[in-house]
């Protein structure tokens, strides 16, 4: 097998086909939410989705009552006409989605927007923003 190496920073240039510009379009499609106002949305009846790997969860927690969604199933529990949606889901329901700081969270909540979840966005810093705002984590299951 033959190793390829990442290229440089200098030898990148950053055009429209970048994950940055991917990133760039998919933040501007979203009102990002900070911790305590991902909180008031959960206890409004917004959803909190956790889109981190289990290892993540595992060793630095939580957020209460967030459902947990692995990345790679994301938009098919997502799709509110879909047979696999989660449960209590419609297109005007809050949703935030968080990952670990806030980046593949932004292009998820993207996603969502574009499945028809109109007012899906992620939490700006991700978990370890809203750990360090001090809001609630439990331990993982």
């Amino acid at each position: 097998m033959t190793h390829i190496p990442f290229p440089r920073q200098e030898d990148v240039t950053i055009g429209p086909f970048s994950v940055e510009h991917l990133l760039a379009e998919s933040r501007a499609k979203l009102s990002r939410v900070d911790p305590h106002e991902a909180l008031a949305l959960q206890q409004q009846g917004g959803l909190i989705i956790d889109i981190r790997p289990q290892a993540n969860r595992l060793a630095e927690g939580e957020i209460p009552g967030a459902l947990t969604v692995e990345r790679i199933v994301l938009e098919w529990r997502l799709d509110p006409a879909g047979h696999h949606r989660l449960e209590g889901l419609h297109p005007d329901r809050p949703v935030v989605l968080v990952c670990n700081e806030g980046y593949a969270s932004s292009l998820a909540a993207a996603q969502a927007k574009a499945l028809g979840l109109t007012r899906a966005t992620d939490l700006a810093g991700g978990f370890r923003a809203w750990k360090a705002a001090g809001l609630p984590v439990t331990t993982a299951a």
